[in-house]
C-alpha cells in the first residue's frame, strides 16, 4: 500500500497520476481534507484525518516544511518498515532521520507545480539506507508527475529548488513583465496577456519538441539589426536577465539551505 501523508495541491498530482497509471493500493491522511481530495475517495482511495495502523510499503510525504517540522516524529512508526519519501524544501535526511530513526530509508524528493498536469520535473536523492528496489519504487511514484532524475550529492537539491522547484514562479513573472510591457505600447490589457501568455506557452512547447539548445532557437529568431535583436541588446546587457536570474536562483538556494538549518 502506498500512504500519502498530506494531500494539497501536488499531493493531489501525485494521487492523479498513481490512480491514472493504475498504482495502488493508495491512503491518504489529510487533517483537513478538501472537497477535491474527496472526490479521491470514489476512485478508490482510502481517506482518513489521522493517522492509523497503516502498514505501508511506502509513505510519500507532502507536507509544508513549517508543518513536516511539527508532524515528523508521528511518522516514526511507520518509518520503521516503509520507505519514506519527502517533498518538502530545505528538510534534509539527516532531520529526518533523527525523527524516525537511523536505520529509516528515506529519499528526498523536489517536484514542481507542472507536475499537476504531468508535465513537471523532480529531482531526487536517496539516503544510504536506500537499496535499489527503493531507488526503482521512488522513481517510479514520482514518475506520475514527469520526468525524474538524481542527484547524488543532497546540498544539490538546494540548487535544484531554487531552478525547477521555484521556477515556474519566475516564468509566471515573466509572463506578467510581457504583458505590462505590451500595455505601454497601447495594446488593451486582455490583448497583452493572451499574447505574452500564448508565447510562452508555444515556445516551451517549440522547446520541447526541438531538441536544439535554447541559445540556438534563440539565434534563430534573431535576425542581424531587427527587433528581436533590439530587444536582446537590452535583456543580454550586463546588468539584464542573465544576471537577475543568477541573483534570484541564488537568493533561492540560500533560503533553502536557511530552511534546513532552522
Amino acid at each position: 500500500m502506498i500512504l500519502l501523508v498530506g494531500a494539497g495541491r501536488m499531493g493531489q498530482a501525485l494521487l492523479k497520476g498513481w490512480i491514472g497509471q493504475g498504482i495502488g493500493p493508495i491512503a491518504a491522511m489529510d487533517p483537513v481534507p478538501s472537497s477535491e481530495l474527496k472526490k479521491f475517495a470514489k476512485r478508490g482511495v482510502k481517506l482518513s484525518r489521522a493517522l492509523g495502523d497503516e502498514r505501508p510499503r511506502v509513505c510519500v510525504v507532502a507536507l509544508k516544511p513549517q508543518i513536516l517540522k511539527t508532524e515528523m516524529e508521528s511518522l516514526r512508526g511507520i518509518a520503521k518498515h516503509a520507505l519514506m519519501i519527502s517533498i518538502a524544501a530545505g528538510t534534509t535526511t539527516n532531520s529526518l532521520a533523527r525523527a524516525w530513526g537511523r536505520d529509516a530509508r528515506i529519499v528526498r524528493a523536489m517536484p514542481n507545480t507542472p507536475g499537476a498536469i504531468g508535465r513537471g520535473i523532480t529531482a531526487l536523492y536517496a539516503s544510504k539506507k536506500v537499496n535499489a528496489k527503493d531507488r526503482a519504487l521512488a522513481e517510479k511514484l514520482l514518475a506520475a508527475l514527469g520526468e525524474t532524475l538524481w542527484v547524488k550529492k543532497e546540498s544539490l537539491i538546494d540548487s535544484v529548488t531554487a531552478v525547477s522547484g521555484s521556477g515556474p514562479a519566475y516564468v509566471f513573472l515573466l509572463v506578467e513583465a510581457m504583458a505590462e510591457g505590451a500595455q505601454r505600447e497601447g495594446l488593451p490589457r486582455d490583448v497583452a496577456m493572451k499574447l505574452a501568455r500564448a508565447t510562452v506557452v508555444g515556445s516551451g512547447a517549440l522547446l520541447d519538441a526541438d531538441k536544439s539548445s535554447a541559445a540556438n532557437l534563440r539565434v534563430a529568431v534573431t535576425s542581424p539589426g531587427g527587433t528581436t535583436e533590439a530587444a536582446l541588446k537590452i535583456l543580454m546587457s550586463d546588468d539584464g536577465l542573465a544576471s537577475l536570474m543568477s541573483r534570484a536562483i541564488s537568493a533561492a538556494r540560500k533560503r533553502a539551505e536557511e530552511l534546513g538549518k532552522t
